[in-house]
C-alpha cells in the first residue's frame, strides 16, 4: 500500500494564523491521498495516510462526496475520486496558457531529435508533466501529461531546483533527506553536481540517474523574474544520447526552446 506522509503537523502550524482554514485543508489532504492505480479508499486508509483522525475523515469524505469531489460506493463502504477533481484538472491545464505557447516548441525539438520533450512543474517533493511531445521513433520511454517524477533523482527535477532560490532550495533539501535517508549521500551528490552542471551549461544532464536506460538534459523555466518556475527536458534511450550529444547538442537546443517560450511570455524582457 502506497504510503503518505502525514501532513497534520504542517496543519498545525499553520492554524496559529487565523487566515488559515483547517478543514479546507484536510479535505485537500484527502484527495491527495488517492494514488495512482487506486481507485477504492476506505476512511480508515484515508485516516492512516494523512494522520487525520477518522472522526473527521468521515465528516470530510461526507462533504467531499456532497460536492462531487468524491464518489461513495456503498457496496464496499469506500471512495473514489469524483467528477469534481477531473473538472479541476481540466480548468488548471486549460488555464495554463503556457502549455498552448509551449507546445509547438516541444514538439518542434521532439520531431527533430527523436526525443521526448516536456514541461514540469513541482508538487511537492515531485514533478509533474504539464506537456509532454515525442518523436515518432521507438523512444524507450513514452510518459504523459499528469505523469509524476522524482525531484531529487529525475532530471527536471534537479533543473528545477536549480531554478528556486537557494533558501527555497535548502528547505527542499531538508524534506528530500528525509525521503531519501537511506540514500541522501548519494542522491545529494547528484543533486550539486546538476548544480554544477547547471552554473556551467546552463543546463544540467542526467545520465542513468533517473533510470539506467535514459539519459536526459533538462533546464529550469524561470518566470516573471522568479515569481514562478517550472523546468523543461528533452531526452531518449541512453545508447543513442551520448554525454558529447547531450553537452554539444540536446541542451544548446534545448536552451533555444527555453529562450523562445519566455520570449513568447514575456515579450517586453
Amino acid at each position: 500500500m502506497r504510503q503518505t506522509p502525514s501532513h497534520e503537523g504542517e496543519h498545525e502550524q499553520a492554524g496559529k494564523d487565523r487566515n488559515f482554514v483547517t478543514a479546507l485543508a484536510r479535505g485537500l489532504e484527502l484527495l491527495r491521498a488517492f494514488g495512482a492505480g487506486e481507485e477504492y479508499l476506505g476512511n480508515a486508509e484515508l485516516s492512516n495516510r494523512t494522520g487525520i483522525p477518522r472522526p473527521s475523515v468521515s465528516r470530510l469524505t461526507y462533504t467531499l462526496t456532497q460536492l462531487g469531489y468524491l464518489q461513495h460506493n456503498p457496496g464496499i463502504e469506500k471512495y473514489r475520486l469524483g467528477a469534481g477533481v477531473l473538472a479541476l484538472g481540466y480548468r488548471y491545464l486549460a488555464n495554463m496558457g503556457i502549455r498552448d505557447l509551449a507546445r509547438p516548441h516541444l514538439q518542434r525539438l521532439a520531431d527533430a531529435t527523436d526525443c521526448s520533450v516536456s514541461l514540469g512543474t513541482a508538487d511537492r517533493t515531485s514533478m509533474m508533466y504539464l506537456e509532454s511531445c515525442h518523436g515518432t521513433g521507438p523512444l524507450i520511454i513514452r510518459l504523459g501529461v499528469g505523469s509524476r517524477l522524482p525531484m531529487a533523482t529525475s532530471a527536471i527535477g534537479r533543473a528545477w531546483l536549480c531554478g528556486v532560490s537557494a533558501e527555497r532550495r535548502q528547505q527542499l533539501m531538508g524534506e528530500l533527506r528525509e525521503i531519501h535517508k537511506g540514500d541522501w549521500a548519494r542522491i545529494e551528490a547528484g543533486i550539486e553536481k546538476s548544480l554544477a552542471e547547471y552554473r556551467e551549461y546552463g543546463f544540467c544532464l542526467s545520465e542513468g540517474d533517473w533510470q539506467p536506460e535514459i539519459s536526459a538534459v533538462a533546464l529550469p523555466l524561470v518566470l516573471e523574474g522568479g515569481a514562478e518556475v517550472m523546468a523543461l527536458n528533452c531526452g531518449g534511450h541512453s545508447m543513442k544520447l551520448t554525454h558529447d550529444k547531450l553537452v554539444e547538442s540536446l541542451g544548446p537546443r534545448l536552451k533555444t526552446v527555453a529562450q523562445d517560450i519566455i520570449n513568447l511570455l514575456e515579450p517586453t524582457r
